[in-house]
């Protein structure tokens, strides 16, 4: 499937300016929307929408298809009378800890948040309206298939105090049906609570969404190929991944070692057992995709290359350096998806180690793949990460969430990646960050996403994240004194003078 020639800007929510510790889906989503727009932009890329895991990483969420309740606008719950002064302390919404408008303080704000989306689920229970329950369990109805399991999932986890579901008392742990309707009752006021929470996201995703499409923007979501083991998903339905029989990992995902670790990456998810999804009809897949489109209009599916081949780390190793490769489900399991959602508006994150069956998979079906010109320099003439080595159904980025800033990546080059640029671009490097988007736009690359640290100008400190390193990343925040009139101006202008601008939309 061919994008339209489009550019958008990568920023994920939790990064919005705010005054409640962290970025969510209120006023300051709006507001960037509506600077896509000043700015010329058709599209605004997100990272995962689900909740976080550990070293809160948006990639580790204990669902596939829950929402981060972490986002959800805690100034829209007052102003649904939710939020009361008779259920705070007096003044204790506008009187805020002293939260890093720069950063988020996880240790601050989950706790701070979840205090307050306590007191909200309380106050509603006690005063909904007639029309207000109508709407809570028509969500329900429509989310059934996933979101009682995760609900029960998360009372449980809280009730076990995080341990391992396979270390839960064993009939939970196996899901006995007696077991389960017991615990339901049980813990039904945490049930309520977090099936609140899931329609307070969900209810105010989709405004946000539709303010974000009435206005020209379409969002680029993110699709984890994996999830966390500690997960709603893993627990029912422990027959789709590689447990032996006390449903613990047998083995774990990663990638071997790489430019961003000697040791590779160990991250740790359970693998998927690819027999049981093929004689299911990847069902379990199917669903996911499906539930993916009801929240974005693109989906990027993360680590594509694993669906040609993965790299198979056995539990018991502490690096991912004793791995090996894996043939994944390939051609099937999209041919399944197609066969039953039709085609997609899918994007391949196909970074790492690429084999030419990943190349040959990804095209079978259509989907554009990925170029990082921070990985373009340096080396010969047919990087194929160099612009004029292109094909047209490609998405370009200056760099993403797990790369340095522009500027951070060019402090840090060496001298013949900065020669090669200087003279590749024509450009002294002293603006390299504008260099390097005008040099994205420019090119046949049907898409051009750039990270809005780049589009601002900011140094190394600024960095979402490190693959490899397990702590002090997905922090970063901006505020809206970094924006300047000038950053939008010269955003939109480089659209217009590249046709990135929608009109190519129109031929």
């Amino acid at each position: 499937m061919r994008f339209p020639r489009a550019s958008g800007v990568l920023l994920h929510p939790s990064s919005l300016p705010g005054p409640q510790g962290s970025g969510d889906l209120g006023p300051a989503a709006y507001h960037f929307v509506d600077w896509l727009v000043a700015a010329g932009q058709t599209l605004w890329q997100i990272l995962p929408l689900g909740g976080i895991g550990p070293g809160n990483s948006p990639y580790m969420s204990s669902s596939a298809f829950a929402g981060n309740v972490l986002l959800i606008d805690l100034a829209e719950l007052a102003q649904r009378g939710w939020l009361a002064p008779a259920d705070l302390e007096p003044d204790d919404l506008a009187a805020l800890p002293a939260f890093d408008p720069h950063r988020v303080d996880f240790a601050a704000v989950v706790p701070y948040r979840m205090q307050r989306l306590a007191h909200a689920a309380t106050r509603f229970a006690a005063s909904a309206s007639a029309d207000e329950r109508a709407d809570l369990a028509a969500f329900c109805a429509a989310q059934q298939s996933w979101l009682l399991d995760h609900a029960l999932f998360m009372a449980l986890d809280e009730h076990f105090g995080g341990a391992d579901w396979s270390d839960w008392d064993a009939p939970l742990a196996t899901r006995e049906s007696a077991a389960l309707r017991a615990a339901s009752l049980r813990h039904a006021e945490r049930v309520a609570f977090w099936t609140f929470c899931q329609w307070c996201f969900f209810r105010q995703w989709k405004a946000l969404r539709q303010h974000a499409n009435r206005r020209g923007v379409q969002i680029v979501g993110d699709a984890p190929i994996f999830i966390a083991n500690q997960s709603a998903e893993v627990w029912a339905r422990r027959e789709l991944f590689e447990l032996d029989s006390r449903g613990k990992p047998t083995a774990v995902a990663g990638v071997p070692p790489d430019l961003f670790s000697d040791t590779g990456q160990r991250w740790g998810n359970p693998l998927y057992r690819w027999s049981a999804h093929a004689r299911e009809g990847y069902a379990w897949w199917i669903e996911r995709i499906r539930r993916s489109f009801e929240l974005v209009d693109i989906v990027r599916i993360d680590h594509f290359r694993g669906f040609a081949g993965y790299w198979e780390i056995p539990a018991t190793e502490s690096t991912a350096v004793n791995g090996e490769w894996r043939a994944g489900p390939g051609e099937p399991l999209f041919k399944a998806i197609a066969d039953a959602l039709g085609p997609l508006p899918i994007i391949a994150e196909d970074l790492g180690v690429i084999t030419p069956d990943v190349v040959l998979l990804r095209k079978a079906f259509g989907f554009p793949g990925m170029r990082i010109l921070q990985f373009a320099f340096g080396g010969g003439n047919a990087n194929a990460y160099l612009p004029h080595n292109f094909d047209a159904d490609t998405v370009v980025y200056t760099g993403t969430h797990d790369n340095d800033t522009s500027r951070g990546w060019w402090a840090s080059a060496t001298a013949a990646e900065r020669q090669h640029l200087r003279d590749y671009l024509g450009v002294d490097g002293h603006e390299v960050h504008w260099d390097l988007i005008r040099a994205a736009c420019a090119s046949v690359a049907d898409t051009a996403v750039h990270p809005l640290q780049d589009v601002l100008g900011l140094g190394a400190e600024h960095r979402m994240n490190f693959p490899g390193k397990a702590e002090g990343y997905w922090e970063w925040r901006f505020t809206w004194d970094q924006v300047k009139p000038e950053h939008a101006q010269r955003l939109a202008d480089l659209c217009r003078l590249y046709r990135r601008d929608g009109s190519a939309a129109d031929d």
